[in-house]
């Protein structure tokens, strides 16, 4: 399983996955007009790497902006890395804010309370 790059524009958030490390990171801003196709592929993969996954883990959110059809394909993400946690192994999302954002730090609570896997708000530095 290779790892998995999108980079990142004005509208589409720069996606990192090392499948061989276990981390996936997610920046920048996500208001595409279909994220439902942009986030498919990322979908498919996360779904290959629960058959084998690491040890560990990390999901590294650091988004600054992202629109209402976004975060339902953010939810559904996460839910993917569900039964991974249950099975194999320990998934952690790391929510990152900047100071005065409270709208991107009341999302990660939001999915904090909705989504069955460790989940932390963290401020950036």
């Amino acid at each position: 399983m290779e790892n998995f790059f999108i980079e990142g524009t004005d509208r589409t958030p720069e996606i990192s996955f090392n499948v061989k490390s276990g981390v996936l990171a997610i920046s920048g801003r996500s208001i595409t007009e279909n994220p439902i196709s942009f986030y498919k592929k990322l979908e498919e993969i996360v779904l290959e790497y629960g058959e084998n996954p690491k040890p560990n883990t990390s999901i590294l959110v650091t988004l600054e902006y992202f629109n209402t059809s976004t975060s339902k394909c953010l939810v559904d993400l996460f839910k993917l890395f569900e039964p991974i946690h249950a099975a194999k192994s320990k998934v952690l999302v790391e929510w990152f804010y900047e100071q005065d954002d409270e709208e991107i730090m009341d999302s990660g609570e939001d999915y904090k309370d909705f989504i069955n896997i460790p989940f932390e708000i963290k401020l950036l530095n």
